[in-house]
């Protein structure tokens, strides 16, 4: 079992930029994908970001368009999430997972831990 804890949320003005991280602790010996989902109230989580355990591949969801970027640090058992040109509709709270692999894990079926999540507000 692998726990993870989000960090870095908080509230930003339309435009700005956040950094979360999610660091991973317990069985975390073996080679995972990590990634992240959202999820806005009254809406269905959505998928976000997903990174191989090698850093490549990495995938986005379509609403992204560049203004993402996961990254991941095994050495700290970390991966992050650099968001920049933020807008009212990222508003949501953003949930750090665990999964076999990074294309698998655009699916939240396949995701294996999740954490507790962490909120973003954009204001406008």
């Amino acid at each position: 079992q692998v726990q993870l804890v989000e960090s870095g949320g908080g509230l930003v003005q339309a435009g700005g930029s956040l950094r979360l991280s999610c660091s991973a602790s317990g069985r975390t010996s073996s080679s995972y994908a990590m990634g992240w989902f959202r999820q806005a109230p009254g809406k269905e989580r959505e998928f976000v970001a997903a990174i191989s355990w090698s850093g490549e591949p990495t995938y986005y969801g379509d609403f992204v368009k560049g203004r993402f970027t996961t990254s991941r640090d095994n050495a700290k058992n970390t991966v992050y999430l650099q968001m920049n040109s933020l807008k009212p509709e990222d508003t949501a709270v953003y949930y750090c997972v665990t999964g076999v692999s990074s294309f698998r894990l655009r699916s939240y079926n396949e995701a294996r831990s999740w954490g507790q999540g962490t909120q973003v507000t954009v204001s406008s």
